[in-house]
This record gives C-alpha cells, structure tokens and sequence, in this order.
C-alpha cells in the first residue's frame, strides 16, 4: 500500500494541538519544564549530511532552552552504522542519541533491542509540547519509527523521496517533453543522448549495493513487491526482471562511460556540469544543484515525481530518524533533543534549505514555511506530489546490507552484459538462506 498523507481530520487535530500550543498558561494542559535536567551533558553520534548540519548549526538554541550541554559528531554514512552497531551491541555506546538510517537500521534496532521506547515520554505533558502528535508524523514515518507492539522507539526525522532532475535546456534544444512514463523516460533518454558531444539522456547509481535506491522504483512500479506474505523474499520474478532489464537499457544505451562505478555524488556531478539531461536520486540533493559555486545548471533544473511504470506509480521512499540508546543513563533529557530536532522550527528550517524533508505534515503543508523554501517551486511540488505516491524502498528485515550487496552486485553485472533473469536468480539463491536464518536468530 502506499503511504498516504494523513487525513483531513488528523490534519485538524494536528493544526488545534498547534494552536494550543500558543495558549501559555492554559489549565488544561501541565507545560514541559525544559530545564529538569540542565547541566546534564548529552552525546549524539550523526551521519554526516544536511541534517547533521542543521542539528550542529542551531544546538546552541537548544542548550540556552534546556541548560543541556550537547557533543555530537557527523560520521560519514558507512561508518557511522558501522561504529553504532558495534557500541551498541557492546552495551556500553558512548552516545545517549543516535541519528537512525531507518531503510537499513529498522528491523536490527528493534530486533537487539538497543533503543528506547517512547511512547511513554510523549504522552508526559512535562517532557512534550501539545503540538507534538503521532498523527502529524505521515503514515511512512510512523511506520518506520514503530515497532510491531505499537511502540515508538525512535522519532522519524526526515524522509527521502526519489525525484525525477532533469536538465529543462537539453529538453528544450532538442525538443523532448518531461515523461510521465517510464517508457517516454527511455525514448527521451535516446533523443537526449550525443555521445560525440559528451551529453547522455540519464545518469544514476551503478555501483553496487547503492544501485539498489535507484532500482527499487523501477522494481515497485514495475508492480514489484520485495516479501510475500510469508516474510519470504521476491526478487527473481518477471516484475524484477522487467525492472533490471530497464535499468541495464538505461545504464548501458544512454547513461556516461564509466557508469557502473558511480554513487550519488558521481551522478550529481555529471548532472551539476550539464552532462546528463536526467537524474533520478533523492530530494535532498537539490541545494547543490541551485548553487552557482557547485553547479552550472542553475536555473535549469526542472523537478518531478519519478514516471509511472505499467503496474503503478511510486516514489522510493527512504528515511532517517532520531533515537535514544536503551542503554543511555539521560534517557528523558535525550528524549528532549529528540523532540527539539523533529520541531516545527528545526523542520522548517530543514526544508526551506532544501537539506531535507520533514515527515511532519504540519510542517510540510504550512503556508508560512512553504514560502520561506529557497528551493525552486517545482521542488517543493514534487516533494508533496511523491509523498502521496511513496512507498518503502527497500525491505524492513535486518540483513538489508547484504540484500543490497547481493542483488546490487547482480544489477552492476548486467551492465557488463550479463542476463538478468539469470542474474536475480543466482542473487535469490544466495540470498534466501541469509533472510531466512536472520529471522530465526
């Protein structure tokens, strides 16, 4: 099922828990006492990225707030999943504060049991502000932030839809209209390609296992599904091979030389230097794009939702929230930091850089906050348009690193020329036991 934006009547009760947050004083309601715990010192372990930078640039409104002192460092992505896994599975993290990957860390998280639960601090009128609901937190976001006893172990932070970038001056010079489909994207690719010029129809990720955030939207659209109702993995059937086989087309007929080896910031840089008429990654890639010292294509980027595929039409939906370790001994001052990072002030500001999307829909749908967006309008619309259409983009089990490893490996071989029907099989067959003997662990 796709995730939804929340309905009117959540909208409602979300927009008067807002309002009553103006109403100091109000006898119904106890105020948070912001500083019960100042003079405590909190450490927060971040993956190095715009939201990293958001926290670090404006924590110190947050200690003048609280009286909370707070250490944090960005490690790059990798790493920092790396060195959290080990801490925590030690039992004795360094951090109080975890910045969460939920498309990798989810299922491993709730199953080791490393994180808090909240669910009790956010129904304390002491330690939340009114305005913080679970219903202003948009139906993905929920989803990735509990567990299946209802839980709420971490607050979802900010989400990651994949967009369509294109270059609206190849376009115009050569004539070619925006896709809708999937299909019009390859036929635009083919016109849009002059290998003698240097110029290619499309760039995205052909380097293993981060291939797997650009395939997962052709798969879903494709009508793909990645677990049965049993928990057991699809990833060898006619949806995946119709998926690869667009992807192969794409990567090998129309993409740069060199393709199979590239990551975002490969294809960003492609498409930054006017090399590639269309890019399909995440939204938070924009402000780069829009900066005249990295890019030479500003103005010239048009923004849309990814085209639809024969079977439906989805946004590959990732995202990362904010948690506390169950091992911390400041759990309710972390708990703080936690809804300061997620407010409406740090969320807006989060946006209106362009840095990220925040799973809040008061947030998102604010006409104030929309117009403070330094993003392009095009931007902003296609960020609303995919959450209607998101879906998770990679399968909540606990070895998604190795999913991603195994069928990312199958993918960059096809564009090699392998076939990819045999391919997914082989990846399948590889990766059945994996998921299987997680489960039963």
């Amino acid at each position: 099922m796709p995730h939804h934006l929340i309905s009117r009547r959540q909208m409602l009760a979300g927009t008067a828990a807002t309002g009553a947050l103006a109403l100091t004083g109000s006898p119904a309601r106890a105020e948070v006492n912001w500083k019960k715990y100042s003079g405590t010192t909190l450490e927060v372990i971040l993956a190095k990225g715009p939201r990293g930078d958001n926290l670090q640039k404006y924590i110190k409104e947050f200690t003048e707030l609280t009286g909370i002192k707070v250490e944090s460092e960005q490690i790059p992505e990798q790493q920092q999943r790396q060195k959290a896994v080990i801490e925590l599975a030690s039992g004795k993290p360094s951090f109080d504060v975890i910045h969460l990957s939920y498309h990798v860390q989810k299922r491993q998280f709730e199953k080791a049991g490393w994180l808090a639960d909240m669910s009790g601090y956010m129904k304390d009128p002491t330690l939340t502000a009114p305005d913080l609901v679970e219903s202003d937190f948009s139906a993905a976001g929920l989803q990735y932030a509990k567990n299946d006893k209802g839980q709420m172990l971490s607050l979802p932070w900010s989400v990651d839809y994949f967009i369509l970038y294109y270059n609206k001056e190849l376009f115009q010079k050569k004539g070619v209209a925006v896709p809708k489909t999937l299909d019009e994207m390859v036929a635009a690719a083919e016109k849009l390609t002059d290998a003698k010029d240097g110029t290619f129809g499309f760039v995205g990720r052909g380097l293993r296992n981060a291939n797997m955030t650009l395939w997962t939207n052709f798969y879903l659209n494709y009508g793909g599904e990645f677990l049965d109702g049993k928990g057991n993995i699809l990833t060898d059937g006619p949806e995946a091979i119709a998926a690869t086989k667009l992807y192969q087309t794409l990567l090998t007929k129309v993409a740069p030389p060199g393709v199979a080896g590239f990551n975002w910031m490969e294809s960003m840089a492609s498409f930054t230097q006017g090399r590639s008429a269309m890019w399909i990654d995440g939204v938070g890639w924009a402000p780069p794009l829009e900066d005249p010292a990295a890019s030479r294509v500003v103005g010239k980027v048009g923004y849309t939702v990814v085209p639809a595929g024969p079977k439906g039409q989805y946004s590959a939906t990732y995202g990362d929230g904010i948690g506390i370790a169950a091992a911390s001994k400041n759990k309710e001052a972390a708990y703080l930091l936690c809804q300061w990072v997620v407010s409406k002030k740090q969320g807006a500001r989060l946006l209106q850089a362009g840095g990220g999307v925040p799973f809040r829909n008061s947030i998102l749908n604010d006409p104030e906050v929309q117009q403070g967006v330094k993003m392009p309008k095009e931007w902003l619309q296609s960020v609303v348009d995919s959450a209607k259409i998101s879906k998770l983009g990679l399968p909540v089990v606990i070895p998604v690193a190795e999913f991603r490893d195994i069928v990312g490996a199958a993918l960059t071989s096809t564009l090699s020329g392998a076939d990819p029907a045999t391919e997914l099989k082989k990846a399948h067959e590889q990766y059945r036991p994996i998921l299987e003997r997680s489960e039963k662990a």
